[in-house]
Order: structure tokens, then sequence, then C-alpha cells
């Protein structure tokens, strides 16, 4: 995903938008054809193990970077393969890095993740549906 591409998850389009929210949630909002298929890209590459497991490491790390370095011996997996789901998760705007030398240093993006949770945050005092209620034919 471009920098261009994560323009569509960062503004919303108005409808339902909160102040100061980046998009409408999934929960109050229909996202529209534009927003679908961006929003798609983050959570397919979100949808893998080693992924999720790499941006977790990421994440998770004291002072907010990791080298790749100590990335690749967590994994039984070969350095290359590592290196593109790095960069997977660097094409959905889910993370960013730098090179000093001849190691790269990951970061996570929080905008990005942010925007994701405020996506599938539920509208504070609204209530629960009701799942006792039977449901209701479609005609």
């Amino acid at each position: 995903m471009s920098n261009q591409d994560m323009v569509v998850l960062s503004q919303g389009d108005g409808v339902g938008d909160t102040p100061g929210s980046c998009c409408p949630a999934l929960l109050t909002t229909p996202l529209d054809e534009g927003q679908a298929p961006e929003l798609a890209k983050v959570f397919k590459a979100l949808g893998d193990p080693v992924r999720l497991r790499l941006l977790s490491m990421i994440a998770s790390r004291a002072g907010g970077e990791v080298c790749v370095c100590d990335l690749t011996p967590a994994f039984d997996l070969s350095q290359p393969t590592i290196s593109h789901h790095l960069k997977l998760l660097r094409q959905a705007g889910l993370i960013d890095c730098e090179r000093r030398g001849t190691w790269v240093y990951y970061r996570l993006v929080p905008e990005m993740t942010d925007r994701l949770a405020a996506i599938l945050t539920r509208p504070s005092g609204d209530p629960l549906p009701d799942r006792t209620a039977p449901a209701v034919a479609a005609s």
C-alpha cells in the first residue's frame, strides 16, 4: 500500500465521523467502495500469524524499534521470508523502517493502529444488540 493508498484510511467521508476521528467506524457507518479495498489490504497483512507476531514484537519493543537481526531468530523461517513479511506490513502502513549501515530497524506506525482501533470501536454508550431476540427473516 502506498502513502497515497493510506489517505483513504486516514480521511473520513464526513458520514458518521466524530470530531477527531479518522474515518467512520464499521459499526456505525457502512464502508464505501473506496474504503473497503484499502482497509482489506491492511487486514490481509494482519491475517498471517507470522506477520501478526512480527507486528507484536515490533510494537512491544522497549525503545519503540527493533533491528531485523533481532526478529529473524525468533522464527523458524529464512531471512528472505521474514523480509517478505516485513515488506507486506510496511506496504500496509503498519510499520516503517530505517536502514543503519547493514541493518534495518523497524518501528510501529501508531497512527495506523489507532485508525484500525477507531474503525472497530463500538461507540460508547450504545447498547449492545439483544442477542436473545429471534432473528427476523429477510423477505
